[in-house]
């Protein structure tokens, strides 16, 4: 970081409003991403930073790490948080991702962050009660340092080039980690081909979360519960029911939802299939409500409101009771609203100054050769 990128300001409560007043913030206030508190962070990703892991959309902002950790300190991370946030800033930065049209669309498409694998223990990851909302640290820090990323690096400011009409609150974080251990299947990110024990993340563009009660009151409860998440994956209301099923939608399962079809003998995939025969808009009803989007054809075509069972992504979190999650999709876009999944590297590794010069004065004070002492070093 040279003198050029500092901004100057006498203590950390003008710093604050300067970089309120700059729009570098969320709106909230944030860590002071001092040169200390950035070369610390920089330090345990383990890499240089001037390494640019990608473009950030509209501006096309350099991501590089020294950038990514100011935004992480901004964010209130810990180092333990840093290669969860760099998987996701790497996948967001995949062209498939179009975040671009992400970030000044006029819908309210956010990325969420879904953490599997090892790499839910950065932080940890909150995957149970309330994962989605306030009081789990890594989950927020996480989920507002891709935001501040996305401002600061990628340009997206209200109403100049993030043009979301009103937005929500998952705008300013949305990250959780699977309940894999509560889930009658293998994690979520096995599904695109990692093993599952490795860290990965996947990133998708989502509306805001639509609550679904399922009480379990009578038999056929797994049939109801498929038909209510069905139902309300093809919500008219939502792109992916008037785009005629384009794009991913997101399910997250309770685990007591979850439990009930995998008692049922579903697999993942059987589950996923059932959901999307059951998402479907008659093309009538559709243009009855002024969804006009779909291609000419008989009234009482159906049309579905994902682009096919895999594009419903389907994973377990949260606390245990009646009520699961959908979030829709955007459906729109280059590329169709794809989820993109990265690794997590967990194995980095560097030399901690502060701690290397401990142990070369211990040396020379216990009169061994200075050449001789190993330099401590700390995983991120």
């Amino acid at each position: 970081m040279t003198p050029a990128d500092l901004l100057e300001a006498p203590d950390e409560a003008a710093a604050l409003e300067a970089l309120h007043d700059a729009g570098c913030t969320d709106g909230l206030p944030v860590v002071i991403p001092t040169p200390d508190r950035v070369e610390r962070m920089v330090l345990a990703s383990g890499y240089d930073g001037d390494l640019v892991v990608g473009a950030m959309g509209p501006n096309l902002g350099a991501a590089s790490i020294e950038k990514v950790a100011a935004n992480a300190v901004m964010a209130g991370c810990l180092p333990d948080h840093l290669p969860v946030l760099l998987a996701a800033v790497e996948a967001v930065c995949d062209p498939a991702f179009d975040l671009t049209e992400v970030q000044s669309t006029t819908h309210d498409v956010s990325p969420i962050i879904l953490v599997n694998g090892p790499a839910r223990d950065c932080g940890p990851v909150a995957s149970g009660f309330g994962a989605l909302g306030p009081g789990h640290r890594a989950n927020a820090s996480i989920g507002r340092a891709l935001r501040l990323c996305m401002i600061n690096i990628g340009g997206g400011r209200p109403g100049i080039s993030d043009m979301a009409l009103l937005g929500h609150p998952g705008k300013f974080a949305a990250c959780l980690a699977e309940a894999e251990e509560e889930s009658p299947w293998p994690g979520l990110h096995t599904s695109f081909g990692y093993a599952a024990d490795q860290g990965a993340v996947t990133v998708v563009g989502v509306g805001a979360p639509h609550s679904v009660v399922s009480p379990p009151d009578d038999e056929p409860y797994p049939d109801r519960l498929l038909a209510c998440l069905g139902r309300a994956v093809a919500a008219p209301g939502n792109n992916n029911a008037a785009f005629g099923g384009r794009g991913t939608v997101v399910v997250v399962l309770n685990p007591e939802h979850a439990a009930a079809l995998g008692a049922a003998g579903l697999s993942r995939e059987a589950a996923q299939a059932a959901i999307y025969e059951r998402a479907v808009n008659r093309r009538a009803d559709l243009h009855a409500l002024g969804l006009g989007l779909n291609r000419a054809g008989a009234d009482d075509d159906l049309i579905h409101g994902a682009a096919g069972p895999a594009s419903i992504l389907l994973l377990v979190a949260g606390g245990g009771g009646i009520y699961s999650v959908v979030l829709p999709s955007w459906a729109a876009g280059p590329h169709g609203c794809v989820p993109v999944t990265r690794p997590v590297s967990l194995d980095q590794a560097c030399v901690v100054p502060w701690m290397a010069a401990e142990a070369s004065a211990a040396a020379q004070a216990a009169g061994v050769g200075a050449g001789t002492a190993s330099p401590a070093s700390a995983t991120a």
